[in-house]
């Protein structure tokens, strides 16, 4: 989905007291196009899922990877809410942006915890403070960087109170921002901004590890949770929307293999099968595409691998680079992953305006210029021969994964004459590993977070964000990002966001390796699942008729 323009949306919203970004919503109590005709509940019927492993964490504030946020996008609602990859109104019934764009204010539906509980406007102001407390630890804090005083005080120069968030009611949520930010009401849809109940995270501070200890606001509640086993998904009775949520439960195993996943559809134990739920094994693509029963989808997202910039081989940019060339993406996307994938040539996606060119910042398989580079690294680390480098690279075990590595290996073998070792780890021990930077080259999704190529290029502002995982920083690169938050003219902002790109692009602390699609198949009787450009579904719209 391509970016609304900063000043057509600045000048729609001076005419309009409340304006929904991306799409405006008629209901102010609930999406009119989610309403049963007849009047009477929704309910009805089971679905069954999959996830590729246990979810390594359900608190909002400390979930980073996307099985986890498969989950908790149904379990937990933020101020906006998704359908259909357009913005509609979430806990929060409508909201008002002030005429110098600083200052948005939510008022909150009647909505209810899973367990009873009224959902405030001071849960949501407990929960972005705690995300924020640097004792949390939270990767992803940053996010709410936008809101006045919220770098400082996850940094440690300021204070809690000092955090530009105020609650003159229960009903009212009020947030100063330090600049304009177009993407804001973007990022309250986001998995980190969702709410916390206050109680229960004072009383349990492990409250989300179990299924009866989780108290959630979303149309789902966890009603059970065998690790590493399975996860039971029930419509939340206490959810405002209830009366509109389409499937009763939700019935997720856990499975690491995407051969099993993929056997597990086809003998009809699980319903749809695509991410965030399982993968299609890559040996069925081609049959899948033959009987006409494959769906494949853009998604903003990119595939890449990080380089250790710490280690000391990989401090090496001319090492980087060399790997980086030596890569055959068309090949690649062509005979391996066979999703229509793009070769990515560059860090954000071409689905976002401006980004992406084909042209990009190096040519594809440029094996000419990737050995003029090696023998150039070599020599800066002592080295004559490529045969005395070794490379470890590494991946989450994934039959998908694995295959890209053994490619990507063969070609840095065959054409650098360098030694590549393979490393695999469960995905929770590889998460870790990449936090530690406990490896040299590693690979690692990035699906956008929000519709705005900052999510993309925001992750390594500075070494210590906590999805840089390379080591890497810039001042200048970080210098202009920080000015494209205060720029409010499209264009300009747009040139410093690709000024930002090319430092990345020219140091290359990654290599992008391709842009994602989403390839996913569903049973007949599945209606109205499929996962928009940014990878959500929502399960509340889904429906099964059998």
């Amino acid at each position: 989905m391509k970016l609304n323009k900063f000043l057509m949306l600045f000048m729609v919203l001076a005419l309009a007291t409340v304006l929904a970004a991306c799409n405006s919503d008629d209901s102010t109590d609930k999406d009119s196009d989610s309403s049963n005709d007849s009047g009477e509940s929704a309910g009805g019927g089971e679905l069954n899922l999959l996830v590729p492993s246990e979810p390594p964490s359900l608190h909002p504030g400390l979930a980073t990877d996307t099985t986890s946020s498969a989950i908790l996008q149904n379990i937990f609602e933020g101020l906006m809410s998704r359908k259909d990859g357009e913005l509609i109104e979430g806990a929060a019934q409508e909201y008002k942006i002030s005429d110098d764009f600083l200052t948005y204010t939510f008022t909150l539906r009647d909505a209810k915890w899973s367990n009873g509980d009224p959902v405030t406007s001071e849960d949501f102001k407990y929960s972005w403070l705690w995300t924020l407390n640097p004792e949390n630890a939270s990767e992803y804090a940053s996010i709410l960087y936008p809101i006045k005083g919220a770098k400082a005080y996850n940094s440690g120069e300021g204070s809690a109170e000092e955090v530009a968030i105020s609650t003159p009611d229960e009903k009212t949520l009020e947030v100063t921002l330090e600049m304009p930010t177009e993407y804001f009401l973007e990022l309250t849809a986001f998995k980190t901004m969702s709410p916390i109940h206050k109680a229960t995270q004072e009383a349990n501070p492990t409250w989300y590890s179990e299924a009866d200890t989780i108290v959630s606001n979303g149309p789902y509640k966890l009603t059970e949770w065998v690790h590493s086993g399975n996860m039971v998904l029930e419509k939340s009775e206490n959810y405002w929307d209830a009366d509109n949520v389409a499937v009763d439960t939700v019935n997720i195993a856990m499975v690491e293999s995407e051969a099993t996943q993929m056997t597990m559809f086809d003998n009809d134990e699980v319903d749809y099968l695509g991410p965030p739920y399982g993968n299609i094994s890559l040996d069925a693509i081609d049959r899948l595409k033959t009987d006409g029963s494959l769906n494949i989808v853009d998604k903003t997202g990119v595939y890449v691998y990080k380089f250790n910039t710490t280690d000391e081989v990989m401090s090496n940019a001319n090492i980087r680079k060399a790997l980086t060339y030596a890569i055959d993406r068309k090949a690649l996307v062509e005979n391996i992953t066979k999703g229509e994938q793009k070769p990515a040539l560059g860090l954000v996606p071409n689905t976002v305006e401006g980004f992406g060119d084909d042209e990009g910042y190096y040519k594809d398989a440029d094996y000419e210029t990737a050995k003029e580079l090696l023998a150039a690294g070599l020599k800066e680390l002592g080295m004559s021969d490529p045969s005395e480098l070794t490379v470890s690279l590494s991946y989450n075990t994934s039959e998908a994964h694995a295959a890209v590595a053994q490619f990507v290996q063969q070609g840095w073998t065959k054409e650098l004459g360098i030694n590549v070792k393979l490393d695999n780890s469960e995905w929770q021990v590889y998460l870790d590993k990449l936090t530690n930077l406990d490896f040299q080259a590693a690979r690692m999704g990035w699906i956008a977070d929000y519709n705005d190529a900052y999510t993309f290029l925001e992750q390594y502002d500075t070494a210590s964000n906590g999805n840089n995982d390379t080591g890497w920083e810039n001042p200048k690169y970080a210098e202009l990002l920080t000015q494209s938050n205060a720029e409010t003219d499209s264009a300009a902002r747009l040139d410093l966001l690709l000024q930002a790109e090319a430092i990345l692009m020219d140091e290359m602390p990654i290599a992008p390796i391709y842009f994602y699609t989403d390839q996913f198949v569903k049973k007949d009787y599945v209606s109205d699942m499929e996962s928009d450009s940014l990878g959500n579904i929502q399960l509340k719209y889904v429906k099964v008729e059998k």
